[in-house]
C-alpha cells in the first residue's frame, strides 16, 4: 500500500496589528470629582430617622435576659457532667479546667435570671406617676430608661416641665420599672432662658396639658402633646 503524503495547510497568520495608543491618552490621570462644602450633608441610621417614624417606639423588655441565663446555666451543667463523668481516668482534654469552666457559667447565668427583671411599668405609667409627684400641670417631657443597683433594677428617669409658655418649673423624678414606686425626685424654678427662641414653646390652646401624645424612636422618649 503506498504511502500517502501528509496533507499540506497554509498557515494562517492572524492579524495581531493594533492602532497605537498615544502617550498623552495613557498616562492621562484621573481626577476626582469636586465636591462643595455646601453638598456634604451627614445623614442619620434609619431607625434613629424621624422622618421614617411610623408608630410608637417599644422598649425592649428587662427579661429578656434570662434567656442566655438558661443557656450558660445549661452549658455549665452540661461541662460539669462532662468533667464527673471522666473524673479519674485518662482522658486528656477533660480535666479541671473544665469543672471551672462549669462553675463560671453557672453563676453566670444565675445573675442573668436574678437580673431579669420584669418591665412592668411602661414609659406612659412612668408619667402618670411623675406627674402625680411633682404636683404641677405638665407640658412637656421625657423619659429614659436606665438601671440601677447590682441587680440592674430598671428605672425611669422623667424630665418634666411646667405647661406654661415658656415653661416656669421643671423637674425629675425616677420612677421604678417594677412597681412604679417613686425612688426620688427633684423640682426646681426653671433656670433656662427660653425668650431668644421663636415659636410656641408650651402645649397648643386646643390640647390637653398633660396628655402624653405619639412616642418617638431612640433612647429619650418625647411624652409632649
Amino acid at each position: 500500500m503506498p504511502d500517502e503524503d501528509p496533507a499540506t495547510e497554509a498557515p494562517v497568520e492572524a492579524d495581531q496589528t493594533e492602532s497605537p495608543v498615544g502617550a498623552d491618552q495613557a498616562e492621562a490621570p484621573v481626577e476626582p470629582a469636586k465636591v462643595g462644602d455646601a453638598e456634604v450633608r451627614d445623614a442619620l441610621p434609619d431607625d434613629l430617622d424621624v422622618s421614617e417614624f411610623v408608630g410608637p417606639y417599644v422598649f425592649p423588655n428587662n427579661n429578656r435576659r434570662r434567656v442566655p441565663g438558661y443557656l450558660y446555666l445549661l452549658i455549665g451543667a452540661a461541662c460539669i457532667a462532662l468533667w464527673a463523668s471522666a473524673r479519674g481516668g485518662d482522658a486528656v482534654l477533660v480535666n479541671g479546667g473544665l469543672l471551672g469552666a462549669g462553675i463560671g457559667l453557672g453563676l453566670i447565668g444565675a445573675y442573668h435570671l436574678v437580673a431579669g427583671w420584669n418591665l412592668d411599668i411602661d414609659e406612659r405609667d412612668a408619667l402618670v406617676a411623675a406627674t402625680e409627684r411633682v404636683g404641677f400641670p405638665v407640658g412637656h417631657a421625657s423619659a429614659q430608661l436606665g438601671w440601677r443597683g447590682l441587680r440592674s433594677r430598671p428605672t425611669w428617669r422623667i424630665l418634666l416641665y411646667s405647661a406654661e409658655n415658656p415653661p416656669t418649673r421643671r423637674g425629675l423624678v425616677l420612677v421604678d420599672g417594677v412597681d412604679a414606686e417613686i425612688v426620688a425626685w427633684f423640682i426646681e424654678d426653671n433656670p433656662e432662658d427660653w425668650s431668644d427662641l421663636d415659636g410656641a414653646l408650651g402645649p397648643s390652646s386646643e390640647g390637653t396639658i398633660g396628655r402624653p401624645a405619639a412616642i418617638s424612636p431612640g433612647n429619650e422618649t418625647d411624652l409632649s402633646d
